[in-house]
């Protein structure tokens, strides 16, 4: 499954810019699963507010940022409950220094804890293997930027970004919503 070109990280940094919010994309994104992964709901009144708190302190951004973070969240349940697993964090592409991409994923993870912990109330009352994802999480969170440009950072690199993945699945398995849920309804709708 293909990002649309209007997701991509300039696309969405140009709105954000244009709105004078602050935010990285890759932390809108984070913000953005972990609220989906913490089990927020899935109305549009449900998920933006939250969303808006994080990025923007509650104040709704101009229209064609609001319709681009709507077009965020269908893109990203989509990917989070594609059975292929379609969903990976938002991130630089390959060919940005790996530096850049560490401390892109550590903002990502940042992101994604907060939303989480925002939503999701039960989270110290989590499964062991969530709890231990967490913690796991939390220490990429606090990961160096200063990585060399060799094979063996970016295997590491590669390793953290597929544990982050797998970690937004393992909350959304515990957290999110029963399939059946997710099939009653039309997100679009709302």
């Amino acid at each position: 499954m293909a990002m649309p070109p209007s997701l991509s990280i300039d696309s969405l940094m140009a709105e954000l810019n244009a709105a004078e919010i602050a935010q990285h994309p890759v932390e809108v994104h984070g913000s953005l699963v972990g609220l989906i992964c913490g089990g927020v709901g899935q109305a549009k009144s449900e998920w933006l507010q939250p969303l808006l708190e994080l990025i923007n302190d509650g104040q709704l951004p101009p229209p064609s940022l609001t319709h681009l973070l709507e077009e965020l969240y269908q893109d990203t349940l989509a990917r989070i409950t594609d059975v292929d697993f379609g969903f990976t964090p938002m991130a630089p592409e390959e060919e940005e220094p790996l530096s850049k991409r560490v401390e892109a994923l550590s903002l990502w993870v940042q992101s994604f804890l907060t939303g989480l912990a925002i939503v999701q109330p039960k989270l110290n009352r989590g499964s062991r293997d969530v709890k231990e994802v967490i913690n796991d999480l939390a220490e990429i969170a606090q990961v160096e930027f200063d990585v060399g440009d060799d094979d063996e950072s970016e295997a590491a690199y590669i390793e953290l970004m597929e544990f982050a993945r797998m970690g937004a699945l393992l909350c959304y398995a515990e957290f999110g919503p029963e399939p059946s849920e997710i099939k009653d309804q039309d997100p679009k709708v709302h």
